[in-house]
């Protein structure tokens, strides 16, 4: 029985190759809900949960392509620190939100300022990264 189109509800643990966790449903004590195979997901999350059955448990590990993707070096980007309102504030190694051209948010980390120019990577910060799942079916609504 496939559970694509149907809204399901679901616990998991995200880790990396590392062991380092990343997100869990379980910390905030509120399972994930979304419709399955809608997009909503990242492709092999939803592909892991589309033939599961309430209560069963399964491990997966995702490469990037299923995930969120290679880093791609062209959303890298170096721009004149001038350019930057309140640029000698950034704060390097943190993630602050950009508008992009379409008015909405969007996650930028500050990689360095060196030599009045600062370097922002737009990639998602999982870009690249294998990921792995312990995903537990909760519910099937």
């Amino acid at each position: 029985m496939s559970n694509e189109g149907k809204k399901v509800r679901a616990h998991y643990v995200g880790t990396l190759d590392n062991g380092e966790k990343f997100d869990s449903s379980y910390d905030r004590g509120e399972p994930l809900e979304f419709t399955c195979m809608a997009g909503q997901m990242i492709a092999g999350f939803d592909k892991a949960v589309v033939d599961m059955t309430v209560s069963e448990k399964k491990k997966v590990r995702l490469e990037p392509a299923e995930a969120y993707g290679e880093a791609r070096p062209e959303l890298i980007q170096e721009v004149p620190l001038v350019q930057v309102p309140n640029g000698d504030q950034l704060p390097v190694g943190e993630t602050i939100y950009m508008y992009g051209p379409d008015g909405q948010p969007m996650p930028v980390q500050v990689v360095k300022i060196e030599d009045g120019v600062v370097t922002f990577d737009m990639n998602h910060p999982m870009a690249g990264k294998a990921l792995n799942f312990e995903i537990e079916l909760v519910e099937v609504l």
